[in-house]
């Protein structure tokens, strides 16, 4: 898991510097986190348990309902730092897109 330690500080980075922002931001890694730890599904209802479970984050299930439909979530900035940070998308000069 050494890629999430150097992909997750540059992600947390887009997100403002005020308490809402922070918060935010951690908010945003910890669920990136339970989507990928094989503890639950990925729907959001089983995320918010996951949070509770295995990160001991107190919160109530409509403040994370609200968190995930946010329209204030750089979106853009967060796929665009993702995609930089593959070193070559590229193989044999084609973009290999896996769907799992």
């Amino acid at each position: 898991m050494f890629i999430l330690r150097d992909l997750l500080p540059p992600l947390q980075t887009h997100f403002s510097k005020t308490a809402l922002g922070k918060e935010r931001s951690a908010l945003f890694v910890y669920t990136l986190l339970s989507v990928i730890v094989p503890f639950t599904s990925s729907m959001t209802s089983n995320l918010w348990r996951c949070l509770e479970s295995l990160f001991g984050i107190e919160m109530k299930q409509k403040r994370f309902y609200t968190f995930m439909s946010s329209t204030l979530l750089p979106w853009q900035r967060l796929w665009q730092s993702v995609w930089r940070s593959i070193p070559s998308p590229e193989t044999d000069g084609r973009l290999l897109i896996a769907l799992v």
